[in-house]
């Protein structure tokens, strides 16, 4: 703010003579509610302002606060193409989910291997709207991946390779959303590899497939805490036999955890009629992270089977595994 007095050497600047004309110099006041000078006839000079209060203007701790995803929880039903979420997450111990992953293992009395899986599952229609949880409403899914065994010992040879591919309708149940479900089909095939066959030239060559229909059910205790329950049955099925069983616990984020994570355990058991219906048993746990779309789901951590080989060329043989894996799943 400038000083009230007058300056001595200040004149008005004008284009016509001053000698019988006044001053055309005016105070003006301040004296109007938001502050402003009250402007009087003539020319006008600020020269003496009352004193106003500044007041500091205050500045939130982020520039930019808004969340990247907005969701609105009570949005009606639409119609979408390829949308981002799932309705129905994959279970997280389930070894042949379609999804991203390596696993690198040790299997007792075996070597060390690299379990890898080249895949996802992806919406193709939903009839819902997004949420900050997991997608609302009915959806078509589609799947496709290989799980590949890699014998780290034998200069990386390919073991043998399960291909899976399949397609599904999930949803959530309107009048409580922590029921969810799944109906579907999938096809799997087991082959040796080229490899393995030439340094076994008297193996066994199995020719496993099945064609299954699945139904899947999913309980959330809370928005970290699941239970689920699967039947699968075989309308096709070679050396496989028709029935198998899924179920499980998982405790891992389902929403955006930024860059920090957050912890997960899944443990989950599949049975199938073709041992007896003994099976597997998995433990994984680690650290999690979940980005912008809610459910996409990134983790690191420790890996542990017992039962029946996760790879169906060899579906009788025991395999015990320890190690470390990195999952994506869609």
């Amino acid at each position: 703010m400038f000083s009230g007095q007058r300056s001595q050497h200040l004149e008005p600047i004008l284009d016509f003579p001053t000698d019988e004309r006044p001053p055309q110099i005016q105070t003006v006041a301040y004296d109007n509610p938001l502050g402003q000078p009250v402007v009087q006839t003539g020319l006008t000079m600020i020269n003496q302002p009352s004193q106003v209060e500044w007041v500091e203007p205050t500045y939130s701790d982020s520039v930019y606060e808004r969340p990247l995803a907005m969701y609105d929880e009570d949005a009606p039903y639409e119609w979408s193409i390829l949308p981002a979420g799932m309705v129905y997450k994959s279970y997280l111990a389930g070894q042949k989910e379609s999804r991203l992953s390596a696993q690198l293992i040790k299997i007792t009395d075996d070597n060390s291997m690299l379990d890898g899986n080249l895949g996802g599952r992806f919406g193709v229609l939903r009839y819902g709207r997004d949420s900050t949880f997991l997608s609302d409403g009915f959806q078509w899914d589609v799947e496709g991946s290989a799980h590949v065994r890699l014998d780290i010992p034998e200069d990386v040879d390919v073991r043998s390779a399960d291909f899976r591919a399949g397609t599904q309708l999930t949803w959530s149940y309107a009048n409580d959303p922590r029921h969810r479900s799944r109906f579907g089909y999938y096809h799997l095939s087991s082959h040796l590899g080229d490899e393995f066959l030439l340094k076994n030239p008297g193996y066994d060559r199995l020719n496993y497939a099945h064609d299954l229909l699945i139904f899947g059910h999913s309980y959330y205790f809370t928005k970290k805490l699941r239970v689920y329950g699967e039947v699968g049955w075989a309308f096709y099925h070679k050396v496989a036999d028709p029935w198998e069983f899924q179920f499980g616990i998982e405790w891992a984020p389902n929403e955006r955890t930024g860059p920090w994570g957050e912890p997960f355990v899944a443990i989950g058991t599949h049975l199938r009629e073709e041992v007896n219906f003994g099976g597997s048993f998995v433990v994984q746990a680690g650290w999690a992270w979940v980005g912008d779309i809610p459910g996409r789901t990134l983790r690191m951590g420790l890996h542990y089977h017992n039962g029946d080989s996760t790879q169906n060329s060899f579906y009788d043989n025991f395999e015990q595994q320890i190690g470390f894996g990195i999952w994506y799943d869609f």
